[in-house]
């Protein structure tokens, strides 16, 4: 490990519902809710104000709305969170030339590379701060938690000690006594899965981890992983801040509110999804190779079904016809009934390549249990809570709620000095209509952030 508290950790506070709050003066102090609105959506982010009533990302938003009924809950505004993104990553960058994004609302700086004095605790502290005022006024008010430690691993456990709205750091040489208490969940890498596995162990903080036997480690974990929990336990990490995170995979799915078992009805599905995974690639200059469909059953199994082109394609309807070819081919699956589905590409180039129409090859459908949450995008009905819309009359505002036929607006903007006036109109009012959103310079990284 190094020496100096020299690798810098930054998370911003409930991102996707302060940008809500940031653009929508009436929900400013107010529980804020984002995520999936159907039957079967699940939190994304949940503002503090929210938390206070027990509402948490990942948490199914039936039970948010049970233990939060009065929040503002919103489908998501996902060109504004990049927007945002892009410009809390130019403000690190202008810390140090090593800066190693995440997701849209986290990053790495290893402060070493810049023009930082390391090895001053209160000029390190001073960044920190600078950095957390900085961040705040490039963005119009976003706030962010900022940690401070020796190695990755004693950065990000700052950054969480440091929420909301603070900084945190580790000093060097306390890394053991600071971790020895934790929950094994705070090691990087340890889900419910291995936490679960541990617990079977009588393991449950990361004292009880360096206490361990080391053949039961490797008996109910594995060999490799029984090694680097070894090693983590004792603080002991060495991982670069490592700027070059390319994408590697475009994706989207969707959840759907009853299971759809119609063949017709998903191929159309599919075939969206994959004019909106090609402009993606468009956007990012891109080309890939893999084409996956991604297929979960009422049951939560998740079924993927892969194919790999013999040439690097950027074109919608050659993804479209390949991504159909799959969900075809998993029509056994599709007849129990598709809670949510998704296409996606990867194996990248940035040149096209001959024999686009090709197919090299199909992998053998893989079963397996989706432990992970996934981002929920509810297919659009009319306009989505939320939502930017402009007014011929009335000017700029977003989409309060809608039903029955209408839709209520609330008219503000960020630059709003109070709550605007809010008005109904009918879904087929030709004066009203979505604020386009402009999706360039991609990242290709999602959050889903506590």
């Amino acid at each position: 490990m190094r020496q100096t508290a020299s690798i810098l950790h930054l998370d911003l506070d409930a991102f996707f519902a302060s940008v809500e709050q940031r653009d929508k003066p009436s929900l400013r102090g107010k529980p804020v809710i984002v995520g999936g609105l159907g039957g079967r959506g699940v939190v994304s982010t949940a503002s503090y104000e929210a938390r206070v009533f027990g509402v948490h990302s990942a948490m199914p938003m039936h039970e948010a709305r049970r233990l939060c009924p009065r929040a503002a809950f919103l489908s998501g505004r996902f060109g504004s969170y990049r927007a945002a993104s892009r410009v809390v990553m130019g403000v690190l960058g202008e810390l140090s030339p090593l800066v190693e994004p995440l997701s849209l609302d986290e990053a790495y700086v290893d402060l070493a590379a810049g023009n930082v004095d390391v090895t001053d605790t209160e000029a390190l502290l001073a960044v920190a701060a600078e950095l957390r005022a900085s961040v705040t006024q490039a963005t119009g008010g976003l706030t962010a938690s900022v940690g401070l430690g020796s190695s990755k691993f004693m950065a990000k456990l700052a950054s969480e000690l440091a929420k909301p709205d603070g900084v945190y750091l580790v000093a060097p040489g306390t890394e053991l006594d600071r971790i020895a208490p934790l929950a094994v969940r705070a090691i990087p890498g340890v889900g419910p899965v291995t936490a679960e596995k541990l617990d079977r162990l009588g393991i449950q903080t990361v004292a009880d981890l360096r206490r361990a036997s080391p053949n039961e480690l490797r008996r109910e974990v594995g060999q490799a992983w029984a090694t680097e929990l070894a090693r983590l336990s004792v603080a002991d990490d060495d991982r670069p801040v490592s700027p070059e995170r390319g994408v590697k995979s475009i994706s989207t799915e969707d959840t759907f509110d009853a299971d759809i078992s119609d063949m017709g009805v998903l191929e159309a599905k599919v075939t969206r999804d994959a004019m909106g995974v090609a402009a993606r690639l468009n956007n990012a200059g891109l080309f890939a190779r893999t084409v996956t469909v991604k297929i979960k059953l009422g049951d939560f199994t998740t079924h993927t079904r892969s194919r790999t082109l013999l040439g690097a394609v950027d074109a919608g309807d050659v993804i479209a016809e390949s991504a159909r070819q799959l969900l075809r081919g998993a029509s056994a699956q599709v007849a129990q009934g598709v809670r949510l589905i998704g296409v996606g590409v990867s194996g990248f180039t940035s040149a096209a390549q001959e024999a686009l129409f090709e197919v090299a090859s199909s992998s053998p459908d893989e079963l397996q249990v989706d432990t992970v949450a996934p981002t929920v995008r509810q297919a659009a009905v009319g306009y989505q809570p939320g939502e930017d819309v402009t007014h011929d009359t009335w000017g700029a505002g977003w989409v309060w709620g809608s039903g029955h036929g209408w839709v209520t607006v609330r008219f503000e903007t960020a630059l709003s000095e109070k709550s605007g006036p809010v008005r109904a109109f009918r879904l087929d009012d030709p004066a009203l209509r979505a604020t386009p959103v402009m999706l360039a310079d991609d990242t290709g990284l999602d959050s889903q952030d506590d």
